[in-house]
């Protein structure tokens, strides 16, 4: 019997389960996903495409299409990225790791990309806290 790590977007129309072991862990740099994210970089799990189950009973699960040929699902509902596939990496679905719910057995490996990082962003845990949430 497989484990699986389970997660969904902000308002739960798109959900997810993904068979354990994640191939891996890494944060991603580049200018796409900060862009696509609206943040410095990216944390994503690579699974079998196979191997993750999506529901979006409703249809909120979109994908946004490039050039290239790489797609970007998001959900439609409440505009959370989720979904990163490529023929850059055939076979394989990457799902933003802040999205799930359960734990994962790894930790990040390693920097995709990190030519790209920007300069502006320093580690979370040195800055002070505020003691409210926002």
């Amino acid at each position: 019997m497989s484990l699986l790590a389970r997660g969904s977007c902000l308002c739960g129309a798109v959900a997810f389960s993904a068979k354990l072991p994640a191939r891996w862990v890494a944060h991603c740099h580049c200018t796409r996903c900060q862009r696509a994210h609206g943040a410095p970089l990216v944390t994503w799990a690579g699974f079998l495409e196979a191997d993750v189950e999506i529901a979006s009973p409703d249809g909120a699960l979109r994908w946004f299409e490039t050039a290239e040929g790489a797609g970007r699902g998001f959900c439609g509902h409440c505009g959370s990225p989720m979904f990163f596939r490529s023929p850059r990496y055939p076979g394989e679905l990457h799902i933003a790791r802040a999205l799930f719910h359960t734990a994962l057995e790894q930790l990040p490996s390693c920097n995709a990309f990190f030519s790209s990082h920007v300069p502006w962003a320093v580690d979370a845990h040195r800055l002070p806290s505020d003691p409210e949430p926002v």
